[in-house]
């Protein structure tokens, strides 16, 4: 783990339960940050490409999926913001492996949020999903950290906006620079800043 003026592009990994608010609060680094941060959410990759279940009954292509494509980002040099509950059962080796092989500054962020909180949260979504309680218990993992080196676990008290300025600033992303082409070297871009 390290800083991001390394001229190497930086992996963060924001984790929780569903009703964390790790999308939301992902969505809004990425946003803050703008192009050259790519954003790889695990719902969409795994839920709507690949259409497949997130069942440790099966031996699912999701984990090496995701992993690779944020493999991928970052050789392109995209600082990339990877979000999901990515269990450790099925996703901690995968996520190892890939914090092991970057080169670059890595941070993880685990979003600590007791059951009866993700419940509460889940009912005030501005884009409610259809679950139920109980299929959010079924779910839900207590704590569910990699235990890798560095990992950073905001509690539950932490508002949004306090969430999104945390990860900005101990990621470093606040003050790096874009590394890709675009907006480097894009004409688009280029003649969007003259």
């Amino acid at each position: 783990m390290g800083s991001s003026s390394s001229g190497s592009p930086t992996l963060v990994i924001v984790r929780g339960n569903s009703g964390s608010g790790k999308t939301t609060a992902a969505r809004e680094v990425r946003r803050r940050y703008g192009r050259g941060c790519a954003l790889i959410e695990q719902d969409y990759l795994r839920r709507v490409m690949l259409r497949e279940h997130d069942s440790s009954r099966t031996n699912p292509v999701a984990p090496t999926f995701i992993t690779a494509t944020a493999k991928t980002a970052l050789d392109l040099g995209y600082h990339v913001v990877l979000e999901g509950i990515l269990h450790t059962g099925r996703y901690g080796g995968v996520l190892r492996q890939l914090i092991a092989e970057h080169t670059g500054p890595t941070h993880v962020y685990y979003l600590d949020v007791c059951f009866e909180e993700t419940i509460r949260r889940h009912q005030t979504r501005a884009e409610p999903i259809n679950v139920t309680p109980e299929q959010m218990r079924e779910w839900y993992s207590a704590r569910d950290l990699l235990d890798v080196a560095g990992e950073r676990v905001i509690p539950e008290t932490s508002t949004f906006v306090q969430t999104v300025a945390t990860i900005l600033a101990t990621s470093g992303l606040a003050g790096s620079p874009p590394l890709t082409p675009c907006p480097n070297r894009c004409p688009h871009c280029a003649a969007k800043a003259q």
